[in-house]
């Protein structure tokens, strides 16, 4: 019986509100204020619209508020303290207090060296007003205004009769000669498409992807996303020993040494001997056995020794019975004939007696007691067995101890029986037989297995409880047939984990993941995934498949009776990926009255191999999908049948 998995879902539809009170502009900007004030995170305000419009202006409204704040902080600390040193740029907020700390000790230092306030630096718009300002000793009532010029001059261009211009992007501010930013995300001028999100810039804008790229990608100027080349600029992790070989998303290492034919190359560059006596299926003809060598392999005949009353089999692999009284040889001379396993025995007519020496019948002769004492000789005291001897009157009988059996040529000497070759040899041993002189010995694969109590099973160890394994303590350990494996899941974005990571996971564990949106994520909100689980299952390879095999039940709280009609739920079972030749296959059933879906196991699979069967279960209901559960089933086939 193939191990199981349960799991248990609750399905249910999401259900959005409709309807939604109109807020004017100015009050989606004061919300943003406010909150700009109070130090709110302005990229996860509670939403008082469900305007995407009021959504922007709360946020701008919100940074605006929080940059003010903080260069007013920068300019006070530089005419206080003259110097910026305790403020560090790890964080963006200090990044601003410093950026606007040190402009106004540039202003400060041109006045006092009796340079121009309206120098041609570079140095950034936002950098030049509080240069500027603090030049000339005035104290602006935020980072982009400046007073107390002295005289008339524009900050961007001049055309004559004291008229200024902006650049663009820019506007005339009351004073008439300072410009100051025009916010196009603000205004609702800027031409991001859906799925972007407008980000304001001085004198500009930008528009940003609403989902990230991921890793291993950037956003380029265009608003796409592009490869991130780690070779080209040094950001990989490759040793000496490795070169680095860039992949979308992501990169490998490549030993530079190159492992020759017959040879596989492992993480660390180290060449590793292939196996193709285990690799491959049936490498060497019928007859011969297969033997391992570095980098190859040789096929030898089979030398089985199967000993009297044995021949080999047509593939050479095994010793099967010869049936004496069916040969050529009438072995009995017209007496009765009966075989047996390894050696036959005749029924004698009356008159004679089997002898089981020579294995003929013989005439039965009567000798006088006195005559048979007269020539009565010890013939094992000459020792003419191998091992064994039994005096009967006039004559002896050799015979072997237990693993032997007497040689067809002289009926003294005693061979080894090749208890692996015999017909019942291949079921000997779980794994491997080895004969002895006289006996046998079974083993195990070299690592995963020991050896039963019994001396023939192998016994799987679970390196999770003996404590041999080595996953990391952020990893799980997962005991599979003959190994284990470290596991570790992190939930996707939008997503949380249900319950603590465990050191050591069961057959019946699920490791659990539910959507959890941000207040004003409308995306997350209508994705129909409403949980992403993954969990685990060791199979073995199959000697002999002869049906169907249950090994996942997914139960559901969905009745089976229910009014479709009426609103009540239907489940959906599917395979979306992973069914490597089609192995698999899941059924829906009805069990006390609820929904089951079981995921059975159809065709026998060699391991070594590890699949994850990607299982979507869905929830629908007269009007259509309305959610749907992701199922991870990741599955070990282990090498061997035990």
């Amino acid at each position: 019986m193939a191990p199981s998995v349960v799991l248990l879902f609750s399905l249910f539809g999401v259900l959005l509100g409709q309807g939604a009170v109109q807020i004017s502009i100015e009050d989606c900007c004061k919300d943003g204020q406010k909150r700009g004030n109070d130090i709110e995170d302005c990229s996860s305000l509670p939403l008082i619209s469900e305007s995407t419009t009021c959504r922007i202006v709360q946020e701008q409204c919100c940074v605006t508020v929080l940059e003010d704040n903080m260069c007013t902080t920068g300019i006070n600390m530089a005419k206080d303290q003259g110097a910026c040193d305790s403020l560090f740029t790890n964080t963006c907020e200090t990044k601003t207090t410093k950026m606007c700390c040190d402009c106004c000790l540039l202003g400060k230092a041109n006045q006092e060296k009796g340079l121009p306030c309206d120098h041609n630096l570079s140095v950034g718009y936002q950098c030049g007003l509080v240069s500027r300002a603090c030049c000339v000793d005035g104290v602006p009532d935020n980072q982009t205004a400046s007073t107390g010029q002295t005289e008339w001059k524009c900050v961007h261009r001049c055309t004559g009769n004291n008229t200024c211009l902006c650049s663009k992007g820019y506007k005339l501010k009351p004073d008439r000669k300072s410009c100051e930013d025009i916010n196009e995300c603000l205004l609702g001028i800027s031409n991001c498409r859906v799925g972007e999100r407008c980000i304001n810039t001085e004198g500009s804008f930008r528009c940003q992807r609403e989902i990230s790229c991921g890793t291993g990608y950037e956003l380029t100027d265009t608003n796409f996303c592009k490869d991130i080349d780690e070779c080209e600029t040094g950001i990989h992790n490759c040793g000496l020993q490795f070169e680095c070989q860039n992949i979308h998303g992501s990169f490998r290492c490549l030993p530079k040494v190159k492992c020759g034919v017959g040879f596989i190359q492992d993480a660390l560059g180290n060449c590793i001997d292939i196996n193709e006596c285990v690799s491959q299926t049936g490498p060497c003809h019928r007859g011969q056995i297969c033997i391992n060598t570095a980098g190859s392999y040789i096929c030898q005949r089979n030398s089985v020794n199967c000993g009297r009353g044995y021949h080999l089999n047509e593939e050479g692999t095994r010793c099967i019975d010869i049936d004496e009284c069916k040969g050529p040889e009438n072995v009995c001379g017209g007496h009765g004939c009966i075989n047996q396993m390894g050696t036959y025995r005749c029924e004698c007519e009356s008159g004679y007696i089997f002898n089981s020496i020579s294995r003929v019948c013989e005439g039965n002769q009567v000798y006088p007691l006195f005559l048979l004492w007269d020539t009565y000789v010890n013939e094992c005291e000459s020792n003419p067995c191998s091992q064994e001897c039994a005096n009967v009157y006039g004559s002896y009988q050799c015979y072997c101890r237990r693993g032997y059996q007497l040689s067809d040529i002289d009926g003294m000497t005693c061979e080894d029986i090749d208890e692996c070759a015999l017909p019942t040899g291949g079921h000997i041993c779980s794994y491997r037989c080895h004969n002895t002189p006289g006996s046998f010995h079974c083993s195990c694969p070299v690592a995963g297995y020991n050896l039963a109590p019994n001396g023939r099973s192998c016994q799987d160890i679970d390196e999770c409880v003996t404590g041999t394994h080595t996953c990391t303590v952020n990893q799980s350990c997962f005991n599979v047939q003959g190994g284990f494996r470290c596991l570790s899941f992190e939930c996707p974005n939008n997503y949380r984990r249900v319950g603590e990571t465990a050191a050591r996971l069961e057959r019946s564990d699920t490791i659990r993941c539910i959507k959890s949106c941000q207040p004003n994520d409308i995306a997350c909100v209508l994705d129909p995934t409403h949980s992403v689980s993954h969990t685990f299952i060791s199979l073995a390879t199959f000697r002999e498949f002869t049906g169907p095999e249950e090994i996942v039940f997914l139960r559901t709280t969905v009745p089976a009776y229910g009014s479709y009609h009426l609103g009540s739920y239907d489940v959906k079972f599917d395979i979306l990926e992973g069914n490597v030749e089609n192995a698999f296959d899941i059924i829906k059933r009805i069990e006390n009255g609820l929904y089951v879906g079981v995921v059975r196991q159809v065709k026998a699979l060699t391991g070594p191999l590890t699949t994850v069967l990607k299982l979507s279960m869905r929830n629908l209901t007269a009007q259509g999908d309305s959610s749907q559960n992701i199922i991870n089933v990741h599955v070990f086939v282990s090498e061997f049948w035990f």
